[in-house]
Parts: C-alpha cells; structure tokens; sequence
C-alpha cells in the first residue's frame, strides 16, 4: 500500500506477520507506537512484542480478518493497550496494523444534521486529504463491521484489505486530485456482511467556501438484487450465444464450463455417461450408483486448472457418497454442505479430491444434472474458493437454466456424432480400401470428409476394364448424412456394373442417369422429397493406344499435365447433372503421351468463400506442377494448399493417376481368315510369339484359349477377324473380335453333344473372361494370370 501523503508513515502503525509467526517488516508508525526500531524486531517471534501475560489470538484458518485489543510491551517496559486490525495476505501470514495519530473527531453543528447522518440508512464515510477516515455514519460502521471510533485515521485500504478497497482508494484520490465525483461498482463481501453484496460506490469532493479541498465524501448503495439480476440475464445471454456453437460434445461441454467460470464459480467440471454400445439410446430412468463418468472439460480461475484430480478424457467412477452419483440419482441439483450432508463426507470417498478441497479451501460445490430430452447425458459441478459466498437459490435456478440449454446442445452434437461416425464408416466401406494395381496408370487417392456438414456423398473409383484398360470414377450425390452415403454405395454399385460390359463414358451416365431418376421416384413413394441428384465424372484410358476418353454429368473438369507441364483444365462438355432424366451426354477422347498426370476431384476441393471456382482451379492447377514428382506428395500438397485449417466446409474426394504406356513389343496381332483350317497354323504363330515374350509356360493354356476363341469367331462370328495379344509381368489376354453383335453364352452340353463345352472350358482356364462390344462389331477376351499363386 503505497502512501499519498509523505506523512502517512507515521499516522498508521503496521508490520507484517509471515506464516511462522515471525515479524518480517516493522514500519516507522510502529516504530512511533512502540519504540522500537525496525532492526530490533525483524526477524524475531511476533509474541515477543505482548505484555508479560498477555494471550495472543487464535488463529483461525478459515477467516480472513481479526481485530481486538492486544497489551503490548512499549521498548521502555510499560505495557500499551493496542486496538489492533489484521488482514491475512496471500502467502498465509498478517499484516497487523492500528492508527497512530487519527484525526481530530468532528464537531456537531447541528443535531438535525447530526440525526441525519447516524440515522441515514445510507452508508456514508468522510476522508481528509490524505484519505484517512475522518468520520463514518452507523450504517458505513455496519457495512465496515468495526467500531468507528477504532478505525478512525487509517486508509480505505487499510480498513478493507482486498483489492478492491484498493480499487475504491484509487478511485477516491483521483477524485481529490481532480475535483471531480466519479461512481465505482464493486462486489466485495466486507467485514459487517456474512455474503457479498454489489455496492454502487458515489465519491465527491468536499470543498470550503472558497472552493478548496478538504476531502471526499464516499457513500454506498447496495444494489445486489438488481445486480445479480443482470448478472444473470448476462450469463443466460452469453450462454444463447456461446454454447452451442459447433456440433462437437467435448467442445460443447468446455464452453458450457468456460461461461460459468468466473461468473458462477471458480472451478468448474463437466462429466458425462459414455454413450450406450450400438448406438443405443440413454436410459430414460436414473442410473445406479456407482456411476461411471467420462470428464469432458474442465475451467478453473488458475490456469491449468490445477485443482482437477481427473484430466479431460479420462474416465472415474463416482459411489452413492459422491455429489457427481447424488444428483444423478437424485435426478436433482444438489448443494453441498446441505441440511442432509457436509462437504467433508460428500469428499470422504475420496481422499485426492479431499486434499485438493483442503489446499484451495473449497467450501461449497453444486451439481447440476445435464438431461436433454427426459435422458441423462452427464452431471456439471461447481465449486467456489475465493468467492467466500456459499450459492444461493438464485444460483441454482441459474445453474439449472444454463446448463438446460448446454444439456440440448450436447444431445444434439451426440445425436450428429453419431449418424457421424456411422454415415463414415458407411461411407469408407463403400471406397476402395487400397489402390487398384493396374499396368495403365500409376493412382494416388484421398477422401476427407466434411469438417462440419457432416459425411457426404462423395466417392472415387479405379475400376479394371479388359485389355489392360482402367476406368477412373469420380462422383458426388448431393446432401450429407447416411443416406447421401447410401446413395453414393448404390451408385458406385452401378458405375461397376455398367464398367464391366464395357459401355463408353456418354453410354454409361445416360444408364446411370436412368438409374438416379428410379431412386428419386423409390425416395418420394417413402414419403421424402423425393430429390436425389449427384453428379459424375467418367474417364476410360488405354495403355496401348495412349488415348482417353472421357464424360461428365454436371462435374468439375479434371486437369491433366502432361510431361513438361504446363497444367491446364480440359475442355469438356458440362453434361446435365444425374436426375434429370433425357437429356445427352457428350464423350471426348483425346491422346495422353506416358507420363501424363490426370488430376480427378469433387467440387469440395476447389469451392470455397475465399476465393472463386477459377481461382481454386488455378491454384491447383499450380500446386500439381510443383509437386507432380510423386502422387502421394502431390496429394498431400493439393489439400494442404486449398483446404482451410479447420476442415473443408464440404467432402473432398481426389483422385490423381499417372498413365503408363504398353510397349509395341508387347503387342501381338493377326488378321485372321475365315477358313476353319487355318486355325492349327494360327496357333503354331500364338506359340512362337509366346517363345519370343519368354512365357512358354503359358503356351499349353494359351493355344487352348485362343483355338477355342478363333473357331468361335470364324463359325459365329463375322469377317473381319483379328486376334490380338497383350502381355504384362503379371497378365496375358487374349482377344478375339469380328463384326457380329451377337455376344456369346455359356450353356451346359448335354452328354452326348459334339460342341457347347468351348467357352466352358475357357472359363476354367482363365482368370476371368468375357466379351464387349465396339462400333464394329464385338471383342472376346480371356485374362491369363502368368504369376502363381
């Protein structure tokens, strides 16, 4: 406490008492009362100053003030009878002080006046210009609860302690040095009261008639019910607008925590039931002691929250005895010490949290049930330490209220946690769960989904097509949550079908259009709206002719950079969203050298308020040259670059794939003519290429496959014929095409048919077979593996 007058040193008497009892500073007002000189007492027992017989005070652990009259021993011998003040500091020891010189006491002038001011039930104190108390009403004597005549002559300060008083001090000697009154608000329990109050503090100069300064007068109103009022509308209105605001429980529980503290409380914990297995509902009824509890956040006023015994995430278990397993069983807040229990045996349980109750002080807690929805989600605890008031009924009905909105927001963000985590799994069970190995390109994939919309419909594909071709899917239905997921499996279920009979890219979207209509007309017979929209994106390349052709319903472009760069969006007509139902779409097929990276993705990755769809095509366009040394790399970059810190606002799927071309020498093909008995000199050729590629192990199944095939060409089939094989490390396929539009069928020969047992026999030999068909005619085709199994 700094003076404001150089003569303040003197007027008050003070020393500071460390928690030994040992005296650690001695002032000169001391030195004044007592003699005795700094150096003297310093360091010595506080009892040493007491007049022989004199008893020292107990020491109470649970008060933060004491006053009393004291017989001191003067340096000279005699013996002193000391009205003493002390306030417990911070560190547990005392500061000790009396007034030395107090002020002259006012003279009445006028009884009326007088009555006024001893009657007054406003609290009124009148200080000098150094700000010591010159006189204070009954009703300031109350509010201060020390005799007035005792604490004439020390500071504001000196007769509060708190940092508030020294607050209302500063305040007072700005209102000296300026002349002018200024009002203070403050909510401080003083040493009359047994609970805080909210006090409007009103400072004014007094002035003689010549307009000098002779000090200040401070008058106090309490005005607690209308403060708590506010506070609480605050508190209600701050929780609307702060709880709540992600679809995250354990962000949810800490914002409820963080607007209780420290307005409510100064520790505060939230704790919640685990939620049951299977995505079952809560129990409607209360459940049973002991109770398992999972904390979810914390917030004290120290940081760290150093009087936690449980982390966040961490799980304990609460017996009857707890206040967390009372109010839940109870179904009802509970406040502990109450007229049923103490807060020593609500803690005996637990003897951790009992220390921590005993080194911070803790004198009062309160539980509050969260329920939403007539379920029990969890318990929040409040407990107070510096705040030396116990909570009162209003503070319940508050803590209830609040926490009745919080107990919503937490259901909600449970509920779409939950749809959450199944729309995902839903969701990664329907996309590929590793890349398609394939000799046409080299792929690189990611699926994020959205940060808080929840999973969407979002989905990629790598899809092996005959001849060692690869079709690249990539779609996206439109709304989130399982059904959108649902919808995506159905999808990525048909573009699979529609692949394996070979359809080009406009073909396969006009089924799949078809088949997106069906769906919408299936969902509004349920009773739903009936809307089911999607968009997609199709690309079939072929490692032997190098080229790419490609169709899109609605969907983002890809980019592709080839070798050497620069990227650049391909020009490809936009194609109607699926749903709409008849109307065309429209293929591109254009050349790919080896090496070129094709960049397939859902508008997710590019869409953004920050920037336009042009500007997200640019930067990935850009991000896709730097990086395009490896796809997982390039991957990694792409969305690092264009995806906010937070999460996208919507799902993301990408697909990247580098195209890879088959050598000449790995192609073999022959015109064949339509004469049965060139097929023995058809196969002598087969074998010799088969010698020349180095896999004469395949030369028995081989001959097998492609004899069977090139009759059925020539007795079924119509000219012109070609045979052609393709080879990799690890498959050999055989095809067969002509001009007829018939495809082929298995049927099982009866036992004495002469034929019927060719393509039968081709599907035992093979890995897998089958036919598709072209503009001039069809293919049949057989996959030999040349790896053992």
């Amino acid at each position: 406490m700094s003076p404001v007058h150089p003569l303040d040193e003197t007027t008050t008497a003070w020393a500071v008492i460390d928690e030994n009892g040992t005296l650690v500073r001695w002032n000169e007002g001391a030195r004044h009362l007592l003699g005795h000189a700094p150096a003297d007492v310093e360091g010595r027992p506080a009892t040493d100053l007491l007049a022989p017989g004199a008893t020292p005070p107990a020491d109470d652990p649970g008060a933060s003030r004491w006053s009393g009259t004291l017989a001191l021993r003067h340096r000279d011998g005699h013996t002193l009878s000391v009205w003493l003040l002390a306030h417990r500091e911070p560190g547990g020891g005392w500061l000790v002080l009396t007034p030395v010189a107090p002020p002259d006491p006012p003279v009445p002038d006028d009884p009326m006046i007088r009555a006024v001011l001893d009657q007054s039930p406003c609290a009124m104190a009148v200080y000098d210009t150094r700000l010591r108390l010159y006189g204070a009403n009954a009703a300031m004597t109350g509010v201060i609860g020390l005799p007035g005549d005792r604490v004439r002559g020390l500071r504001l300060s000196e007769i509060g302690g708190k940092r508030e008083s020294e607050q209302l001090e500063a305040a007072a000697r700005a209102v000296l040095l300026s002349g002018k009154g200024r009002d203070m608000e403050t909510y401080l329990r003083t040493g009359g009261e047994d609970r805080a109050h909210a006090w409007l503090a009103r400072i004014a100069p007094l002035t003689d008639a010549e307009g000098r300064t002779l000090g200040v007068c401070l008058t106090a109103h309490d005005f607690t019910e209308h403060y708590m009022a506010r506070k609480r509308l605050q508190i209600v209105n701050e929780a609307s607008v702060r709880i709540g605001s992600t679809l995250d429980v354990t962000r949810t529980a800490q914002e409820l925590a963080d607007v209780f503290v420290p307005v409510l409380a100064d520790f505060v914990s939230v704790d919640l039931l685990d939620p049951p297995e299977h995505g079952a509902e809560h129990r409607v009824e209360p459940p049973t002691a002991p109770i398992t509890l999972r904390r979810a956040a914390h917030r004290s006023v120290n940081p760290g929250s150093p009087e936690a015994v449980v982390a966040p995430g961490d799980v304990d278990v609460y017996p009857a005895l707890s206040p967390h397993a009372d109010s839940l069983i109870a179904g009802r807040t509970t406040v502990a010490p109450d007229s049923d229990a103490t807060l020593h045996e609500w803690l005996g349980w637990d003897g951790s949290r009992a220390e921590r109750v005993a080194r911070y002080g803790i004198h009062t807690t309160m539980s509050v049930p969260i329920r939403a929805r007539g379920q029990t989600l969890g318990v929040a605890v409040l407990s107070r330490y510096q705040r030396l008031d116990p909570f009162t009924p209003e503070d319940v009905l508050l803590a209830e209220e609040v926490t009745a909105r919080a107990a919503v927001c937490i259901d909600n963000a449970r509920r779409f946690s939950r749809e959450r985590e199944t729309a995902l799994a839903l969701q990664r069970s329907l996309l590929p769960q590793s890349p398609a190995r394939t000799a046409a390109v080299e792929v690189a994939s990611r699926y994020l989904p959205a940060a808080r919309a929840g999973v969407g419909g979002d989905w990629f594909d790598v899809i092996l097509l005959s001849g060692m071709r690869v079709a690249m899917v990539v779609g996206d239905v439109v709304g989130h949550g399982i059904q959108a997921s649902a919808t995506m499996g159905r999808l990525r279920t048909a573009v699979r079908t529609l692949a394996d009979i070979d359809l080009a890219p406009d073909e396969l979207l006009t089924h799949l259009d078809d088949l997106v209509v069906r769906l919408s007309v299936e969902a509004g017979a349920e009773g739903t709206t009936g809307e089911v929209g999607a968009t997609c994106l199709y690309a079939v390349y072929d490692p032997v002719s190098r080229r790419c052709s490609l169709a899109r319903a609605g969907h983002p472009p890809p980019v592709v950079l080839p070798p050497g760069g620069p990227a650049r969006e391909i020009e490809l007509p936009a194609g109607p969203p699926l749903g709409l139902g008849g109307l065309p779409f429209e293929s591109v097929e254009l050349d790919l050298p080896e090496g070129t990276v094709l960049a397939l993705f859902t508008d997710g990755l590019i869409e953004s308020r920050e920037r336009d769809i042009d500007a997200g095509q640019e930067l990935l366009s850009d991000t896709l040259e730097e990086h395009s040394d490896s796809l997982e790399g390039a991957c990694h970059a792409i969305l690092r670059r264009l995806l906010p810190v937070g999460g996208a606002p919507d799902d993301v799927a990408l697909l990247l794939a580098r195209t890879r071309g088959l050598p000449a020498s790995q192609v073999a093909t022959w015109d064949i003519p339509a004469d049965p008995s060139l097929v023995a000199p058809i196969r002598k050729q087969v074998v010799g290429q088969l010698d020349d590629w180095g896999l004469s192990e395949a030369t028995f199944t081989t001959e097998l496959v492609v004899s069977e095939l090139v009759t059925n060409a020539i007795r079924y089939g119509e000219p012109p014929i070609r045979l052609r094989l393709i080879h990799d490390a690890t498959t050999l396929i055989c095809e067969v095409s002509d001009s007829s539009h018939t495809a082929p069928h298995l049927r099982r020969a009866r036992i004495f048919d002469e034929g019927g047992r060719g393509l039968l026999l081709v599907a035992q030999l093979t890995q897998r077979w089958g036919s598709r068909h072209t503009t001039d005619g069809k293919t049949i085709w057989a996959e030999l593996t040349l790896v053992e199994e």
